[in-house]
């Protein structure tokens, strides 16, 4: 395989990527030309707010073509486009042959969550010390354990064994906290959300775990729960503040996750007429927070 560099300024980026797409390249990456320099520009904004600009000022855009005749025309034929002004060739070159599937894998590791805890991807064997084991292997919906949220989730947890207890997964992803209640004793499961795919995910991640539960969309969710667990974002954290405390039970928790600490405040103000939020664990910049109806 070959692969076409080109640098282009914001305003030709889509036209070169779309121009790339129809001319058969197998992928069209586009990364910040100036990363890892003073000029260096962010492009995505904070969680619930839009990004300050479309793109990066300049882009290094690189396309993957099977072989070398196929990369030197696209080059040929994008240089004779209109839009191309403004754009340069950096480059033609061959890409070495790679087993993706053993460099994908080799970026995932076995995730202590405790020292008898661990998520651990199926081509790993577990470590000697665990007790407790997710295997799970990245996917198309969130949560391999990886993230600090999913780590202060599963901590929470691990520490307050939820043994016997109905619990709620809200917005399962992968189903990594469902499983995890499973294992820890819970007495019934339900994870929902709002992708199709990710209620997929969460059926065969608990299959392959051996565990049982029941998944499906949010209207699965029905009664009251000894445990909420809601790994989302503070935005429809917030949104969904008189949903989540409502299936709380009496004497049960609530779980919350995705919240960076400065939105701390905003969470317990939102909470504040259902339940009174308290920071649990926080981590690289994220918070858990937690509740406790009374009984």
């Amino acid at each position: 395989m070959h692969e076409l560099r080109l640098l282009a300024p914001e305003a030709r980026v889509a036209d070169i990527g779309d121009a790339l797409e129809a001319l058969d390249a197998l992928s069209v990456s586009v990364e910040d030309a100036d990363a890892q320099t003073d000029a260096e520009q962010a492009l995505f904004g904070e969680p619930g707010l839009p990004p300050p600009r479309e793109g990066w000022q300049r882009s290094r855009v690189v396309a993957l073509f099977q072989d070398e005749a196929a990369a030197r025309e696209a080059a040929t034929l994008l240089a004779a486009q209109d839009f191309f002004e403004g754009c340069t060739l950096l480059g033609v070159d061959e890409v070495a042959d790679q087993d993706w599937v053993r460099l994908t894998q080799s970026q995932f590791a076995p995730v202590e969550i405790t020292p008898e805890f661990w998520i651990v991807p199926t081509w790993h064997q577990p470590p000697a010390q665990a007790r407790q084991v997710i295997r799970l292997d990245p996917g198309l919906a969130f949560g391999t354990g990886t993230h600090p949220t999913t780590r202060m989730c599963l901590r929470w947890i691990a520490h307050r064994a939820p043994q016997g207890r109905r619990v709620l997964d809200y917005g399962c992803g992968s189903g990594i906290l469902a499983i995890g209640a499973a294992l820890h004793g819970a007495r019934e499961v339900v994870a929902v959300d709002i992708d199709p795919a990710a209620v997929e995910s969460t059926v065969a991640n608990a299959q392959a775990n051996g565990v049982t539960l029941q998944a499906g969309l949010p209207d699965r969710a029905t009664g009251s729960f000894d445990l909420v667990l809601a790994n989302i974002l503070a935005m429809p954290l917030k949104v969904l503040a008189p949903l989540l405390c409502g299936h709380v039970a009496a004497g049960g928790d609530l779980v919350l996750a995705g919240i960076l600490s400065r939105q701390a405040d905003e969470l317990r103000e939102a909470y504040a007429p259902h339940l009174a939020l308290q920071v649990a664990d926080e981590e690289d910049g994220w918070v858990l927070m937690t509740a406790q109806r009374p009984r």
